[in-house]
């Protein structure tokens, strides 16, 4: 994964946060980021992606969460839920990125952000969702893991 998407990331995540706590225009909060060029080694267009994917799909994405989590979105800490919002919105939009991925990077982002183990709640939370809205991709894996052993003996 490219250093410049995961900035776009880590971007998107202070960008949700922000627009999570103020309720300021995503317009208002995006020029903000680009003026205090916090976007500069970010892909800009993976940015927009999520800084705006995600609000356009929030009923979606939180009725997701909502089946795993085991408190009211609204009451998830503010930086676990920009970062699980996030995660949702890969796995449900980004099919053509492995769920691995994006289970890691926002491991990652729950490690570099959030309190101390957060990024165990992040993973067990998006598991849990790969699981849902991935089953094809992993039943592929896993077959593909079997098959590989099978070779090998």
């Amino acid at each position: 994964m490219s250093q410049a998407r995961t900035n776009a990331r880590k971007a998107a995540v202070q960008a949700l946060y922000q627009w999570q706590m103020t309720g300021q225009s995503l317009i208002e909060i995006e020029r903000q980021f680009l003026e205090e060029e916090r976007l500069k080694d970010a892909q800009k267009s993976y940015f927009n992606e999520l800084f705006h994917g995600v609000p356009k799909s929030l009923e979606l994405i939180d009725l997701t969460l909502g089946e795993f989590v085991d408190r009211p979105v609204d009451m998830i800490d503010p930086v676990e839920r920009a970062i699980l919002r996030i995660g949702v919105y890969e796995l449900i939009n980004r099919l053509d990125m492995p769920y691995r991925v994006v289970l890691n990077e926002s491991i990652n982002l729950a490690k570099y952000f959030g309190a101390d183990g957060s990024h165990k709640y992040v993973n067990g939370i998006l598991d849990k969702v790969a699981q849902q809205k991935r089953t094809v991709e992993i039943k592929n894996k896993s077959q593909g893991a079997s098959v590989k052993a099978q070779g090998d003996r």
